[in-house]
């Protein structure tokens, strides 16, 4: 019998060697990206999905979440990267990561159904030797509380016959200067052999590699990032309405601050949160820390000002028709942009679908525009994306996504009325345009 550190070794060798064959747990928006970084680097990479349209898309060399779809058609080309719905490739994979979804329940607590079920069939294909890697955001405990117990059912040893590790992803959709490898990364694991397998592993794909002392540590730190910038943001948030009611510009303030060499970060407001990420995982902790009989404040103060934005909009909007003699109710509204941030086709969370929604409460006509999504719900019922060959005919026009794409010129120039949620068109004194 193989001791532990042979086990390791070996699996060292093989990552080394590029001859480990990687498995991921859903290719979303975390998993894809990863699939196709170990694919490039040689790798052989199955990626595993339910969504069957997703896995024809892909297996045909079509990427539905970037526009780099030649190089995606050259490594399923290569035979270095194929996706499907069939578990039983776990039991020829040497290290497996784990990218499913981790949202919050109708109670803001966490649902874990995603991870448990990923972490059971992971466990019934359990061999010696194989790495697993949880990407998904979630509470710190997680891998070593959750996951663990779940693989420790397949009779094997953690950090001796198999290793686990927690490595929280850093995506940020849409951004063109950072990706998975220019992206620093930290790693914690279970054991000693668990931290060295999977710093091993990741340094083949990612340029810098950090080791956290513990799965825990890890998963706390990827909640600070995100609980940083809720927070953050909801100062700017609040701060925007203030400004607004004192008649001070609060993007000329940000410019301003941003001169200021050191100890000050630029956040920008808008019409509230949006993604996967920013509006959900800090609520991880705030449940986690009700274990601890403490209240995480800062968190849940910043959830309320973040989630009342669409609200404050929604005012802003009604406030400028009645300046102009209309009435919300049966007012043409037109909103551009319903993605949660720009230049992306995600619209998880995403406020713009909250104003969406209220004004629609309010008797309003509302119509959107995405170049990037074509179909979204609203109060139980899907809508398209309209046209934007008739602004002229819309009481008010509000920017609640600022995309490349859009033609800010035009939007002014045939545009009654524009709320500017995101300082897009970067105008002040236009008797038209109302901005946060």
């Amino acid at each position: 019998m193989k001791t532990g550190i042979e086990i390791k070794n070996r699996l060292i060798e093989k990552i080394e060697s590029r001859k480990a064959k990687i498995v991921v747990i859903g290719l979303g928006y975390v998993g894809l990206p990863l699939a196709i970084e170990f694919a490039r680097n040689e790798f052989e990479v199955v990626g595993i999905e339910i969504d069957r349209r997703k896995i024809e898309q892909l297996n045909g060399g079509i990427n539905y979440l970037v526009s780099d779809k030649a190089k995606l058609h050259e490594i399923i080309g290569k035979d270095k990267l194929r996706a499907t719905s069939d578990y039983k490739c776990l039991s020829d994979a040497d290290c497996i990561c784990i990218c499913v979804p981790t949202p919050l329940d109708r109670h803001r607590e966490p649902d874990m159904k995603y991870v448990v079920d990923a972490a059971e069939r992971v466990s019934s294909h359990l061999k010696r030797g194989q790495l697993v890697i949880l990407e998904s955001t979630t509470y710190p405990g997680t891998t070593d509380g959750l996951i663990l117990p779940i693989l420790e059912k397949s009779g094997l040893e953690v950090g001796s016959d198999f290793f686990l590790a927690f490595s929280p992803e850093r995506i940020d959709p849409g951004n063109p200067d950072h990706n998975i490898h220019n992206t620093p990364r930290v790693v914690g694991g279970t054991t000693q052999n668990c931290s060295e397998t999977v710093i091993t592993l990741y340094s083949k794909i990612i340029s810098k590699v950090y080791k956290a002392s513990s799965t825990q540590v890890a998963e706390m730190e990827k909640l600070y990032e995100n609980i940083f910038r809720a927070v953050n943001i909801a100062l700017v948030n609040e701060l925007a309405l203030l400004c607004k009611k004192m008649d001070i510009d609060i993007w000329e303030v940000i410019e301003l601050a941003k001169t200021k060499p050191y100890g000050f970060l630029p956040f920008y407001p808008g019409p509230g949160l949006g993604g996967h990420c920013i509006p959900i995982d800090p609520f991880y902790l705030t449940w986690k820390a009700r274990e601890y009989d403490f209240n995480t404040r800062f968190i849940e103060l910043a959830g309320e000002i973040n989630t009342k934005m669409p609200y404050e909009i929604s005012q802003m909007i009604i406030e400028s028709l009645s300046s102009q003699g209309k009435c919300i109710k049966g007012a043409k509204i037109m909103i551009l942009g319903v993605a949660y941030k720009k230049d992306i086709a995600d619209y998880r969370e995403s406020s713009s679908l909250k104003l969406l929604e209220i004004l629609q409460g309010k008797e309003a006509n509302v119509n959107y525009n995405d170049p990037h999504i074509h179909r979204v719900p609203t109060n139980g019922h899907f809508i398209e994306s309209t046209s934007l060959n008739d602004l002229g005919e819309y009481d008010c026009v509000v920017i609640a996504t600022d995309h490349s794409l859009y033609d800010y010129d035009k939007i002014l120039e045939e545009s009654k009325l524009i709320v500017d949620t995101r300082n897009a068109l970067k105008i002040r004194g236009n008797s038209k345009v109302v901005t946060l």
